[in-house]
This record gives structure tokens, C-alpha cells and sequence, in this order.
């Protein structure tokens, strides 16, 4: 097979998308309300830009638009602990694998069979190593082997809201409300849908009563964090999502009526299932 030759503008090259974003333009906290956020509207049939506010979506629709919703919800999934032996680690679920292994990313070295004490009585222990990174563990209450479902409300409690790093800054409380969309429902993901975020529970009800709806969910993953730092695009290695498209949202993916996705979850679910006919799995 010919190798293809990369220009400096190639799009398979990841410095053929480099911009600079300044600091200061990066939003550290949400705005309230949260649909008051800018809406840039571009016009496709005269290429006009429009410069609006998000609660104003609706106006800018199709009459004929159907939209689909991720209806995943955020776990707190950073935990901060240490060692048996001692040593400051920071661990980060990625997901669960089964009921008792859970793919995680930690900060700090740790080898196989390592113990890690959190708040709680909660504890784990690494029981597989992974060349991208990523252990597996098993969690642990007062010694007791737990499964992820046993451990969601545990994490209520003593796990933290996993920002993006961008941000700069840590979780506090107005962020448990805040970084979780209004529809949140099914928990798993570790980082939120952010074009949900802007959406009120008024909006909502407005953009649903007059669009036919339905929900999809993706579990977003904490890959979704990891940089591209390969040279090539197509040389970074991509994590897979757990996903769910729900029995309404199929019959509204195969109708005729033309689709929004709401941001970019939702539009690789639907997209996936285009190409697989898969409508559950990773």
C-alpha cells in the first residue's frame, strides 16, 4: 500500500488544527441562568453569522425537527487518597468492565496489588496493569468486595465532580448541581455532555413542547480528557463509551423527519448506529 505523503496543512496532521485560545476566554465557572450562555448561529443557504443567546435556540429550529437528548448523568469519579504504604494518589474511573473490575486512570505510582486507602472506609486494590495507562480495580467497603452499583452512592459522598482540566481550577458545591444537565438521568459518565449544560428546565419544556423528542445515552468516558498528543490523527488511540439508544429514540432516528443531536454524544451515538445497527453496547 502507497504511504501518504503529510503537507503542512494535511488534516490527518494534528498541527493542522492548532489555534490559540486565550486564557482569560475560557469559562471557568457557568453562567446563571444557564441559558443565558452566547448562541452563534450560522446560516448555511446566505452565510450570515448571528450573534444570539441560548434560550433563544427554539427560534432558530426548523418547524419540522426532531431532537435527540443524552440523558447520561455525572458520578463524582475523582477520588482523592493514598497508599497502604503511604504517598498521595488522585484516582479517576473510567468505567466499569464487570459488576467488581473498574477501568480507572490513578496519579501516582502504583503496581499490581497495590492497596488504596480513601475516606469512608472506602478502599481498592489494583489488580491489572494496562500499557495506555489505565488499572483495573476492585473497591472495597470496611474490607467488604462491592460492586459499582454499590459503590455510586459511596462516591456521593466522597468522590469529587471530575472537571475538565482546562478549567483550572477544583470542584466546589455549586458544581454538583451546575456540571449535570437538566434531563440527567442514567448514572455512569465522567465527564457531562457539555452542550446540555445550557439548557434550563424552562427551555426544555418549551424546545420539547414543540419538537418530537427522544433520549439516547452515552456514557462519556474519561478518554474523553486524554490530549492528542500524536503526530498523525489516526494514530491516537481511541477509547470506546458505553451507550443506549432507547426504544423512541430508534423509531425517531428512522422516521423521516430530520434530526438535531444535541451535542457531540449524541451525534456520534446516532452516528454509530447509522453505520452498525447496533443500538446497545461499547
Amino acid at each position: 500500500m502507497k504511504k501518504r505523503r503529510l503537507t503542512n496543512l494535511d488534516p490527518l496532521l494534528t498541527s493542522s488544527y492548532h489555534y490559540e485560545l486565550p486564557e482569560e476566554l475560557i469559562a471557568t465557572h457557568p453562567i446563571h441562568p444557564r441559558d443565558h450562555a452566547r448562541l452563534l448561529v450560522y446560516d448555511r443557504a446566505d452565510q450570515s453569522i448571528t450573534h444570539a443567546r441560548f434560550d433563544a435556540l427554539d427560534n432558530f429550529l426548523p418547524r419540522e425537527c426532531g431532537i435527540i437528548f443524552n440523558d447520561t448523568k455525572v458520578i463524582k469519579a475523582r477520588l482523592y487518597g493514598h497508599k497502604e504504604s503511604g504517598g498521595a494518589i488522585e484516582l479517576l474511573i473510567n468505567r466499569p468492565h464487570d459488576a467488581y473490575a473498574i477501568n480507572v486512570y490513578i496519579k501516582g505510582r502504583v503496581r499490581s496489588d497495590t492497596r488504596l486507602i480513601f475516606d469512608g472506609d472506602l478502599s481498592a486494590r489494583v489488580i491489572k496493569l494496562y500499557e495506555d495507562g489505565s488499572r483495573d480495580v476492585n473497591f472495597y467497603l470496611r474490607k467488604t468486595l462491592i460492586r459499582f452499583e454499590e459503590l455510586l452512592p459511596i462516591l456521593e459522598q466522597v468522590g469529587h465532580i471530575p472537571l475538565p482540566p482546562y478549567l483550572g481550577r477544583e470542584d466546589n458545591s455549586e458544581d454538583e448541581r451546575e456540571y449535570q444537565s437538566v434531563f440527567a438521568h442514567y448514572e455512569g459518565a465522567v465527564a457531562a455532555p457539555t452542550a446540555s449544560l445550557h439548557f434550563s428546565d424552562e427551555l426544555f419544556e418549551a424546545v420539547c413542547s414543540h419538537h418530537p423528542h427522544a433520549f439516547v445515552t452515552l456514557h462519556v468516558g474519561s478518554g474523553t480528557f486524554k490530549p492528542v498528543e500524536a503526530e498523525v490523527i489516526t494514530d491516537h488511540p481511541m477509547h470506546s463509551e458505553y451507550f443506549d439508544i432507547s426504544a423512541s429514540a430508534l423509531e425517531l432516528i428512522h422516521s423521516n423527519i430530520p434530526l438535531l443531536s444535541i451535542g457531540t454524544t449524541s451525534t456520534r451515538t446516532v452516528e454509530y448506529h447509522a453505520r452498525t445497527a447496533e443500538h446497545h453496547g461499547e
